[in-house]
């Protein structure tokens, strides 16, 4: 069924469309596609927390010039999805296992809509943490690149033995659905100012970013929930312990990142045997929406030209 896409706003190719489907438990989702006569492939693009399809319109263009096309989502309780609570500012999931089901709803729409093969994932923050996981299992990609992945999250050093315990009492308590502490209903790019944010430092992005969502004040959601934090929490950790899959990976890290912790990242990419970790210096968290996006963009297709 056709859902809505605000062109406008994404600034996307052309040809590009949206539909609601469903994951296996029956959320709705919307899903879109850019690009359907691309020569070289797919790229299935995961989002990150609070994202939706038009923010990566331009993303979807600069894929198509370099022969791609691009399918993407809204994760549920995001964007125009199903929103978890009858509020729907708070982000809420209550186990990230539930995000495989709609990595699975991508690539069968994908799929069933005769998108180009093969795909190749790109994933952002939230979705580099769901899509590092999705490549532990069964999966078609036969090449990945990480922007900003949550490998973990960026906390101080006498909270990170202190969170996790928490949040999981305050689950215990009842108090699961309750933002997380620091945060709120407010959207971070409607609420903090351009200098010094920690998302990018390109001027453009920054505001197009807040003009989405004073165009579309349905596509906004606040701060996590404690429920999202500790589910991620626990995520994080599980995946630390698993080993990198066999597969050609790209990440790409600002050094000036604030959200996701690096740490996790500069461990993992030492031991990824086909991985490589590009850093971006004075880079913040948004590789695809700052200064280097099109260096990063270069890098990326590369390596998926290189593994077709």
């Amino acid at each position: 069924m056709t859902a809505p896409l605000f062109q406008a706003l994404a600034r996307g190719p052309g040809d590009g469309f949206a539909e609601w489907v469903k994951a296996e438990d029956g959320r709705r989702l919307r899903v879109a596609a850019f690009g359907l006569d691309a020569p070289l492939g797919t790229v299935v693009l995961l989002p990150g927390r609070t994202e939706y399809v038009e923010k990566y319109g331009r993303t979807a263009v600069d894929l198509l010039t370099r022969g791609f096309a691009t399918a993407t989502l809204d994760f549920r309780g995001q964007g125009l999805a199903e929103r978890a609570l009858a509020d729907p500012l708070p982000g809420h999931v209550d186990d990230f296992a539930e995000f495989q089901r709609d990595v699975r709803a991508l690539v069968g729409f994908a799929r069933a809509r005769g998108l180009p093969e093969p795909f190749y994932l790109l994933a952002h923050s939230m979705g580099g943490c769901i899509g590092l996981r999705t490549l532990l299992g069964p999966h078609p990609f036969r090449a990945v690149a990480f922007s900003a992945p949550m490998w973990g999250i960026k906390l101080p050093a006498w909270q990170r033995p202190l969170i996790l315990p928490g949040a999981r009492l305050a689950c215990a308590l009842g108090l699961g659905l309750r933002y997380a502490p620091g945060t709120g209903p407010a959207s971070y790019v409607l609420e903090a100012a351009f200098e010094d944010n920690t998302l990018t430092r390109d001027r453009e992005m920054w505001d197009t970013m807040g003009d989405h969502l004073r165009a579309q004040p349905g596509l906004a959601l606040g701060g996590p929930t404690i429920g999202w934090l500790r589910a991620a929490l626990i995520e994080c950790a599980d995946l630390r312990r698993l080993p990198s899959p066999d597969l050609a990976a790209l990440v790409g890290l600002g050094s000036h990142e604030r959200i996701v912790d690096p740490r996790p990242i500069h461990a993992r990419m030492k031991t990824w045997v086909r991985g490589r970790l590009d850093l971006y210096p004075g880079g913040e968290h948004e590789v695809l929406m700052d200064r280097e996006r099109g260096q990063f963009l270069d890098e990326t297709c590369r390596l998926f030209t290189a593994n077709r």
